[in-house]
């Protein structure tokens, strides 16, 4: 099973017109914000030792974060445009960064094979995934941790696309970053409030913890305020 030719597009069409500055991307946040709080959350059920896999990865920057924490650092991304934005902005090589296509069991097996058990870190991929693919993206996860790996998962509530819907309907229309992402027919916030736990139940992946949280944003409304999205948290290990 391949994504479909029109999300790969509208993927690569996001990225091949985004720069390289840091933040234009809408989810684009600081490591502090997102990685840094998502690995304390991970590490203390996760085998340190293990190299850890940023799914979604985009330009990079929680990927360069990871590798502080773990001892090698993997981010893959379906865009190849996405992969050159991180490597340019990793110029010393801290992280590695890979072409990916969560939903080719095959290539996410022989990515297994190269790394042996990982831990995983991913952030805000299957609420934005086609319907059909999803299953196959929770299976990804799994696939990778083996039995030895942990995995921290990040996804929008459907409550954010609440969020999202008012942040459009400012005076101006959506903030620029916020239009970009509609313009490039991207489909936040897609998923239901239970079918993402009942996706990773359904992949094999049992829960060792979880909570709510927020995925804050580089992008804010008129008056200043950031905006932050409802998002659920989990940390997983094989069933």
């Amino acid at each position: 099973m391949d994504v479909s030719q029109g999300y790969r597009e509208a993927w690569e069409g996001f990225w091949s017109t985004t720069s390289d500055t840091p933040g234009e991307a809408i989810w684009d946040a600081d490591p502090s914000l997102s990685a840094v709080p998502h690995s304390e959350r991970l590490l203390p059920y996760a085998d340190a030792s293990l190299p850890v896999v940023d799914l979604g990865c985009g330009n990079g920057t929680q990927t360069r974060y990871l590798a502080t924490r773990f001892p090698r650092a993997i981010g893959v991304d379906l865009s190849h445009a996405a992969i050159g934005h991180a490597r340019r902005a990793d110029p010393d090589g801290v992280a590695e960064f890979a072409q990916l296509d969560l939903v080719d069991g095959a290539a996410v097996r022989a990515l297994h094979e190269r790394t042996g058990d990982v831990n995983v870190y991913m952030r805000a991929v299957i609420h934005q995934s086609e319907p059909e693919a999803r299953p196959a993206v929770a299976a990804a996860v799994a696939t990778l941790i083996g039995q030895r790996g942990r995995a921290f998962v990040a996804e929008l509530t459907p409550s954010s696309k609440t969020v999202l819907q008012q942040a459009a309907q400012g005076p101006d229309g959506p903030p620029a970053k916020l239009r970009r992402v509609f313009e490039h027919g991207l489909k936040p916030a897609g998923a239901t409030d239970e079918e993402v736990p009942d996706l990773l139940r359904a992949a094999g992946l049992a829960t060792l913890d979880s909570g709510d949280t927020v995925l804050p944003q580089t992008e804010y409304l008129p008056d200043g305020t950031r905006i932050d999205l409802p998002a659920r948290w989990f940390v997983l290990a094989a069933g």
